[in-house]
């Protein structure tokens, strides 16, 4: 149409798993048609400084040319923090006419398509260009939880689609289902294909060259779960050698360990000696590469860890066997009820086998879709309600039937007693007991007996 104004998509990343994820979404014809796209990228670390870029990652160049321009959000809000900054409500127009200017959007219409949009810097992106539609895209297994934190500044109403992979099918996301946001599937397909680009873009990459590394090995994942205060260092170090030994009990002789980008490089040297004890060889992955590259490259014969979203890409896009270790460790650990860990957690726990179960590992199959949606389906919705009840009222029937029929010893792991309580849920303190934690003069009873068995014992 004559005189319309030109229209550009502003594309949000901060990992090069979101950026891939985005760039199957363009191919699969999945977000609006744009006559620009802009990927600003976003480093979102505790020093970015010292971090590597986005746009420097083995692999990024592949994804390049689905994008008219790459910016970055770091070097514009310099030197304020990504994970930390949002604007003031009376800056808002100020911020939008600087971005424009800086970008070079004149006065285009915008559409966004971010992700996590509950916390900075994808909110404060979105609060920045107040009148802009937004997508919003998922690139791991928290899509399928509850919307953790309130938007605000009239962002839900600007929300047009959720993308997101189908990791586990069947499973629909539960995330800004509150504000009728519609959910649409990224085709795997497309998926696999871009991470097919990014692997052989990568290649040999620094580091370990990717061709050498042992094919059909156990690939172990390591998350840093201590830097996150959910474990201890010496915790999580036990966590890895257990994987160590679950993979050589299953028979592997070949371990390749990945560990997470910030870990201490000193973490895998007990690794590798255990290994060498049981009579493996273990190789530590240094080369900062997605998983899914190596997939591609190496092709494991099995895949470990605690809650890593590869997990399921592994299962599901690539049919590789797969195990879980540390999950149950982790649903207890996880504060408060509503952190947004606890949703991949349960969803790990819930569908893959045990890794100390080796009949369990060697007999193990997806569930079926059918099987989502009858077993997980209401668990996920429980879990759901009991993290964001007031955002989920809905839910609460559900909840209240799916506990009173299958609250056990094997499902106690996914709840709280005491969220259970607050809720007034089947499983809570009985009534008569629920005075106890409230009562002065009990809580000053249990402080003396404490303060006399610490003088007895001192």
């Amino acid at each position: 149409m004559a005189g319309a104004r030109p229209h550009t998509q502003l594309l949000l990343a901060s990992t090069l798993y979101g950026a891939a994820t985005l760039a199957a979404a363009i191919d699969a014809g999945a977000l609006p048609a744009a006559d620009r796209r802009v990927l600003v990228v976003s480093n979102n670390s505790g020093v970015p400084e010292t971090a590597e870029r986005l746009d420097e990652a083995p692999g990024f160049r592949a994804l390049r040319g689905r994008f008219d321009q790459v910016v970055s959000w770091n070097e514009a809000i310099s030197p304020l923090h990504p994970g930390g900054w949002q604007p003031g409500a009376d800056e808002v127009p100020m911020w939008e006419r600087y971005f424009r200017m800086l970008w070079a959007l004149g006065d285009d219409e915008l559409d966004l398509v971010v992700e996590s949009l509950q916390v900075a810097p994808a909110l404060s992106f979105a609060q920045v260009f107040l009148g802009s539609p937004i997508s919003v895209y998922a690139d791991g297994l928290m899509s399928y939880g509850p919307t953790r934190n309130k938007l605000g500044l009239l962002v839900d109403t600007r929300i047009d689609r959720l993308l997101h992979l189908d990791l586990v099918p069947g499973l629909e996301p539960l995330l800004l289902t509150e504000f009728g946001v519609p959910s649409h599937i990224v085709p795997g397909a497309d998926f696999t294909k871009v991470l097919a680009e990014v692997a052989e873009a990568a290649g040999d990459a620094g580091g370990d060259p990717l061709d050498e590394l042992p094919h059909d090995a156990a690939l172990l994942l390591g998350q840093y779960l201590s830097a996150l205060g959910i474990l201890s260092a010496d915790e999580e170090e036990q966590l890895h050698l257990s994987m160590v030994r679950g993979a050589v009990a299953l028979g592997h002789r070949k371990i390749v360990f990945k560990p997470h980008p910030t870990a201490p490089a000193h973490w895998t040297e007990p690794l590798t000696a255990e290994a060498a004890r049981l009579g493996a060889e273990l190789t530590v992955l240094n080369t900062p590469v997605l998983a899914e590259v190596v997939y591609h490259k190496a092709r494991p014969a099995l895949v470990a860890g605690c809650f890593s979203t590869a997990l399921l890409t592994a299962s599901v896009l690539y049919g590789i066997p797969v195990a879980r270790t540390g999950t149950r460790l982790l649903l207890d650990r996880l504060a408060p009820y509503q952190n947004s860990n606890r949703v991949p957690v349960t969803i790990v726990h819930a569908t893959l086998p045990d890794l100390a179960d080796a009949d369990a590992v060697r007999g193990w199959s997806p569930p079926s879709p059918e099987q989502v949606a009858a077993e997980l389906t209401p668990l996920l919705h429980t879990v759901g309600y009991c993290m964001q009840s007031q955002a989920h009222p809905r839910l609460r029937d559900e909840a209240v039937a799916w506990l009173g029929a299958n609250l056990t010893a094997e499902t106690w792991p996914y709840f709280k007693r005491r969220r259970l309580t607050s809720l007034g849920l089947p499983g809570a303190v009985p009534a008569r007991l629920a005075f106890v934690p409230r009562n002065r003069t009990v809580r000053r009873v249990a402080r003396r007996a404490r303060a006399l068995k610490k003088a007895a014992l001192g």
